[in-house]
């Protein structure tokens, strides 16, 4: 697959930006501010110039996760933005399963293997389909974000107060997410609490900065961040038990390095798991990881009332369920 930027285009000129934040921008994150204004950079360069200190806000330094508010001078270095090919694919348009709409919002069910949005090899994502099949949209902004290989509940606001309001609530944990993961072997009973720090890295022999992936850490480590998981058995199934996960901190694949770090890698991930297990699963059709955004539970960012979201498993999940625990006979 084509990258949305032709490398053989001829660059547009490099020169120190400042912009100045609109009314409409204000309290987005720092990196999705940019990744909007610079169109053309690559994701991996937008966090590479913030993460050196090279983008100022106010004359100061921030964080990709810094909001920015109405006034804010931002600086941003010379980039080299590349001229769109005209060969350059175009995200068809896509709509996906409504969980809830309305004015100020909407909830999708997002399938597997899609990832949310364009980026680090992938030419579109949910968003950039989302946008093509509503013209007429206004805005259309990711809330959150899910793995590409994670199905469920995925947020979309479409305004930006409700956006604001509603990462807030992300920021500040005052969301419930709650996961279904599948494990292999029987989880121990009185493993209900992971409260273990986690840390970025990149392996050596990714393609360009390399493959981010996540570990265990001491928090005092650097880079390394408290990540705190609850783990509840929803019930056994054959020969695996199927888990109810809450995250109380959203870390990069927490919810993965924390079930592998006690012995229960989730079946399917082809980072964290049991390689040669995956390999046996697939032969019985399963094809993914066994991770499903099941439940999110927030304030609605306009009526300010209490919403609860569920997403049932994908046929895809149920069928692999009924497989290794066929369902009881029906009572004739």
């Amino acid at each position: 697959m084509k990258n949305i930027i032709d490398a053989e285009e001829t660059p547009a000129a490099a020169a120190v930006q400042t912009l100045t934040v609109d009314e409409e921008s204000a309290g987005q994150r720092l990196d999705n501010f940019l990744i909007r204004h610079l169109k053309g950079v690559p994701k991996t360069h937008v966090y590479r110039i913030i993460r050196t200190g090279e983008v100022r806000i106010n004359k100061g330094r921030a964080s990709a996760d810094t909001r920015v508010n109405t006034g804010d001078m931002v600086r941003v270095p010379p980039v080299r933005v590349a001229t769109p090919s005209v060969h350059a694919p175009v995200a068809p348009g896509r709509e996906f399963p409504i969980l809830m709409e309305d004015e100020h919002m909407l909830a999708i069910h997002k399938p597997a293997g899609v990832a949310v949005h364009g980026g680090s090899g992938v030419s579109f994502g949910v968003i950039e389909q989302l946008r093509q099949a509503r013209p007429g949209a206004r805005m259309l902004e990711l809330v959150h974000r899910l793995d590409r290989e994670t199905s469920g509940v995925l947020l979309v606001a479409k305004k930006r107060s409700a956006l604001t309001r509603l990462q807030d609530q992300f920021r500040d944990r005052e969301t419930g997410k709650t996961y279904l993961a599948l494990v292999h072997g029987q989880w121990p009973s009185n493993k209900k609490v992971i409260d273990l720090p986690l840390q970025r890295y990149l392996l050596p022999d990714g393609v360009g900065e390399g493959e981010r992936r996540v570990r265990i850490a001491a928090l005092t480590d650097p880079g390394a961040q408290r990540a705190i998981t609850l783990v509840r058995v929803a019930r056994l199934v054959g020969e695996f038990s199927l888990l109810e996960v809450t995250i109380k901190t959203g870390r990069t694949h927490q919810i993965r390095v924390h079930l592998a770090s006690q012995g229960y890698p989730i079946v399917g991930d082809d980072k964290y798991g049991d390689f040669s297990l995956n390999k046996r699963l697939a032969a019985q059709g399963l094809k993914r990881m066994f991770l499903h955004a099941w439940r999110l539970q927030f304030i609605h960012p306009s009526l300010g009332k209490p919403q609860t979201l569920q997403a049932d498993l994908p046929a895809e999940l149920q069928q692999f369920v009924d497989h290794v625990q066929p369902p009881p006979p029906t009572p004739i």
